[in-house]
């Protein structure tokens, strides 16, 4: 029987320090129940669902900031302009949160009459609206304000608060405007 000399073998650092640790992905089952690889999209998607239950109805909405950090959640990232509206009952818990309408880069129909339904259906006490603006300005424009106002006197005709009004910015590292601390509700 024969020896194998192994003095003649090049020594090579071992496999686990010569490979690059893979960054992580995530899968998304397809409409045939196939896993692939998940798109940007769907990973901001899956975030925005996590969310959700991080917030779930009944979550008294007692400071500013918990509104606040939510919206920012939901709205930034987005490449066209949201309105969402936060319905409260009269202790300020959260009933519900419902994106309402969407619209293009720089603009949003918002229709009182559709908010006041929405309002009316939750049996909502108060609310906070929110919209994100995708160019990145976080000062409200002169439409902002309008439709703020129209929202407002037309929520005081069935006893329904107007808390807040957030406008969110394009990522979630930037902050946002708060009509109600800039003294503009």
């Amino acid at each position: 029987m024969s020896s194998f000399d192994t003095s003649i073998l090049p020594i090579a650092p071992p496999v686990y320090a010569q490979a690059a640790p893979e960054p992580a992905q995530l899968h998304v089952a397809d409409a045939h129940g196939h896993y692939v690889l998940a798109t940007p999209e769907q990973i901001l998607e899956a975030a925005r669902e996590a969310i959700v239950s991080l917030v779930p109805s009944g979550t008294p909405m007692s400071t500013p900031s918990i509104a606040e950090r939510y919206a920012v959640a939901r709205l930034a990232g987005l490449e066209h302009e949201v309105f969402a509206v936060f319905f409260l009952d009269n202790q300020l818990r959260l009933i519900q949160y419902r994106e309402l309408f969407q619209g293009t880069l720089n603009q949003t129909a918002v229709y009182p009459r559709e908010v006041v339904k929405e309002v009316l259906r939750s049996n909502a006490g108060a609310v906070i609206l929110a919209h994100n603006h995708p160019s990145g300005k976080l000062e409200p424009s002169q439409v902002d304000r309008q439709v703020t106002e129209r929202l407002k006197k037309a929520l005081e005709l069935i006893d329904v608060r107007v808390l807040d009004h957030l406008i969110v910015g394009p990522s979630a590292d930037t902050t946002s405007y708060s009509f109600a601390e800039h003294g503009d509700l």
